[in-house]
């Protein structure tokens, strides 16, 4: 089980993880130091995450579309122009339109949730096709949540989140914990390598948050290929092995370039059920 607090924006990710390699040897200087780094020439990302929460419809899913850019720059470049589709088993088209002019958000109003379904995804763009498939995994509702007041080191407040595992099914889940008090949410990746068929949890804590205080929590089912992505990704951001490591290679999601394999693009395109709670600190 693996906890980080990480802001789930795949470019915010990406530009996280290369500062802490830059800058984790110097975070013991008491001045600040701003490192010069080289901006590469941008690149396409991809926030394909279709998520259908439990209870509704899910027919109204968004797609964004956005490029790589300096580490300290403060505005993500949103990409318009683009032609950007889902297809099912059956061929029925999805298409996702940038209603708002420039703001690379691409909407569908119309999209068709199926536990289990695979799913296409296509983007055309310059001239260039983008493409990925996956499968909607379903996912177990929270059942109970449990507060303790002394965890981690005695001064945490602790969350447990129950679900019961289905029993003989290769599950994979992600947990996402958003506080009224903190801007960036917390992110949790579990499989059931060891609870199969059993009680789970998803445990969050910290000694921050007070009584009166919120937090929603929301389960994911993920495939395996989405939880090794994002086990990966959330490693690198906490430097698992140790700031003076070798930089690792840039971490691909399953979207490739049919056009030009050598122009790959950043991002992942996955789909989820999920069920959300909104608990009050105790």
């Amino acid at each position: 089980m693996l906890v980080i607090t990480l802001n789930f924006n795949i470019m915010k990710i990406y530009k996280f993880i290369i500062l802490f390699l830059l800058t984790a040897p110097l975070t013991s200087c008491e001045d600040v130091i701003k490192v010069d780094l080289e901006t590469a020439a941008p690149r396409l990302v991809i926030d394909g995450s279709i998520q259908w929460q439990k209870g509704t419809l899910g027919n109204e899913q968004q797609i964004k579309l956005s490029t790589t850019t300096g580490f300290y720059d403060s505005t993500i470049p949103t990409v318009s122009g683009a032609t950007v589709y889902v297809t099912n088993s059956d061929n029925v088209v999805f298409n996702f339109i940038e209603t708002t002019p420039n703001t690379g958000v691409y909407n569908c109003s119309t999209f068709v949730p199926e536990l289990n379904e695979t799913y296409a995804l296509t983007v055309i763009l310059n001239g260039q096709t983008y493409t990925a498939t996956e499968t909607l995994k379903s996912v177990s509702p929270i059942t109970t949540i449990e507060q303790k007041n002394n965890g981690g080191l005695g001064n945490d407040i602790e969350i447990k989140s129950f679900f019961d595992d289905p029993a003989n099914i290769e599950n994979y889940y992600m947990f996402r914990y958003k506080s009224n008090i903190a801007v960036i949410p917390t992110f949790e990746v579990d499989d059931d390598e060891l609870t199969d068929g059993n009680q789970n949890f998803g445990l969050y804590m910290n000694e921050d948050i007070g009584t009166g205080d919120q937090l929603d929590i929301t389960i994911y089912g993920i495939s395996k290929r989405y939880y090794e992505y994002m086990n990966k990704l959330l490693l690198i951001s906490v430097g698992s092995n140790g700031p003076f490591s070798t930089p690792p290679a840039t971490i691909r999601g399953n979207i490739i370039n049919e056009t030009n394999a050598d122009n790959y693009t950043l991002g992942y395109f996955n789909l989820s059920e999920t069920d959300v709670k909104n608990y009050v600190i105790q």
